[in-house]
């Protein structure tokens, strides 16, 4: 999909052609949108594709006509009705005229800017409206790696109480998220460093402050990110821990009742024996009270050997 904004009167509306000054906005767009956009401005297509590559990487391209721009962005995917947090390419291309953004989804990160409602937006001011994406994602950033926070301290709490898998594997689902931003942040940083000595796009006097706000929030994002993978990678190895000891004490509950139900039945297959006239029988076979005593007695050596191993040192 593809939409053309344009600053009229100090407020932000959305125009039919692109014009001097101009935001085309590509969101998820067609072969056709491409191909048309790459024909009017005179860019690479095989530029204009690049951001849809969700492996493409974080970097400054400096061409003839053109500049273009691609950071990692975080969004989140709803799956199986929670949410699932990943990072996917975002380009933004300063031409003479206009100023483009290309994704491969309709991204949350741009709606504010498409509702007019950033403070000191214009799409005149190409520099600036780059500054300003950069510093609303670096602020997603931020958002995200709470939510990813709170919810790894809600499985916390699920996991002291049941060692299911489901919630396991949630936790292993955010300790990778953490490492996707992580990633991603520090190619943003190095992309903020180079445009700190990018001289193609003008720079507006305020801009300088700005460019300083953005560098601080995505360092700021980047400690929060490996705080938050150190803590959930902790995590998960103290869970582990704690599913390998319960493990463990089951098969130590399951070691005792084996050997426990050994001494009755070496006890019954001893009775269980064959013995010819005339030889010694068994004890109390010849009794009509022995089968009870044989089971009690049984009974007794079972409970006896049960506590000795409950309290020997090698089952604690």
């Amino acid at each position: 999909m593809m939409r053309v904004f344009s600053t009229m009167g100090g407020k932000i509306e959305q125009i039919e052609n692109a014009g001097k000054g101009s935001w085309v906005c590509l969101s998820d767009p067609t072969d056709v949108e491409l191909a048309g956009l790459a024909q009017d401005t005179g860019i690479d297509l095989a530029d204009l594709r690049a951001p849809l590559d969700d492996e493409e990487r974080s970097r400054v391209d400096v061409e003839d006509d053109y500049t273009m721009v691609i950071v990692d962005i975080p969004t989140a995917e709803e799956r199986d009705g929670r949410d699932f947090y990943e990072t996917i390419p975002l380009s933004i291309i300063v031409t003479e005229d206009l100023i483009i953004t290309v994704c491969m989804q309709d991204t949350p990160l741009l709606h504010p800017f498409m509702e007019g409602t950033i403070r000191g937006f214009n799409t005149f001011m190409k520099s600036r409206f780059i500054l300003q994406i950069l510093y609303r994602n670096a602020s997603m950033y931020l958002r995200y790696l709470r939510i990813i926070d709170r919810e790894s301290d809600k499985l916390e709490l699920k996991l002291r109480h049941s060692m299911q898998n489901r919630e396991i594997l949630m936790l292993l689902e955010l300790s990778k998220a953490l490492v996707y931003f992580a990633t991603s942040l520090k190619s943003n940083e190095i992309v903020l460093e180079k445009m700190t000595g990018l001289d193609r796009i003008k720079q507006y006097p305020d801009d300088e402050d700005l460019l300083g706000d953005v560098i601080t929030e995505n360092k700021q994002a980047i400690e929060m990110a490996n705080i938050y993978s150190s803590v959930l990678s902790g995590m998960t190895d103290a869970f582990g821990s704690i599913v390998s000891n319960n493990v463990n004490n089951v098969m130590r509950i399951f070691t005792i009742i084996s050997i426990s139900l050994s001494v009755p039945t070496l006890i019954f297959s001893m009775y269980g024996m064959n013995f010819q006239d005339g030889m010694l029988g068994m004890p109390l076979s010849g009794r009509p009270w022995g089968f009870i005593a044989v089971v009690i007695l049984s009974t007794v050596l079972t409970g006896f050997v049960t506590w000795i191993l409950t309290r020997s040192r090698f089952f604690k």
